[in-house]
């Protein structure tokens, strides 16, 4: 019998053993230095994005910092939190598939710089329209960088 693929939601309340603060280790610590490090679990990335207000936005980089502020650690882990998103961002468009309407405005978290993030759903495209429909300014993205909210900094919400 073949094995049933997890659903977006699924992925999302799959916490295993998480949160877990860790120890940063040798290979880890020539990047973010000594301390602890933060694996939050996807549900918790998924209620910071949810805190974002129309209007506002936040990056990567803050819903980190919000992280390890939280569980008392020196930084979050950078890829389980942008994984985690993703994940947040898919659970939410197939709930909204479903017929619900309160999901989380996953198009409000962008990447570092501001960027917006191709794999979201429907890509850069549907997070562009979704942030210009709420006020926000797209810059076009040069070479290899990806489109970006202008002036993003002025419009953070406060984690």
């Amino acid at each position: 019998m073949a094995k049933l693929k997890k659903s977006w939601q699924e992925k999302l309340n799959d916490v295993n053993d998480l949160p877990r603060v860790v120890p940063i280790d040798e290979r880890m610590a020539k990047n973010y230095g000594r301390g602890t490090l933060v694996i939050a679990a996807p549900t918790e990335v998924d209620e910071i994005m949810r805190e974002v207000p129309k209007g506002k936005v936040t990056t990567i980089n803050e819903i980190r910092a919000a992280l390890a502020k939280r569980h008392g650690a020196t930084i979050a882990c950078p890829f389980t939190t942008g994984i985690f998103a993703w994940i947040a961002a898919n659970a939410a468009e197939e709930s909204y598939a479903e017929g619900k309407k309160d999901i989380t405005p996953w198009w409000r978290t962008l990447k570092s710089g501001g960027e917006l993030n191709p794999k979201y759903p429907g890509g850069t495209a549907e997070q562009e329209a979704r942030l210009k429909a709420e006020g926000h300014t797209i810059v076009p993205g040069k070479g290899k960088k990806m489109p970006k909210v202008q002036d993003y900094e002025k419009n953070l919400a406060a984690l």
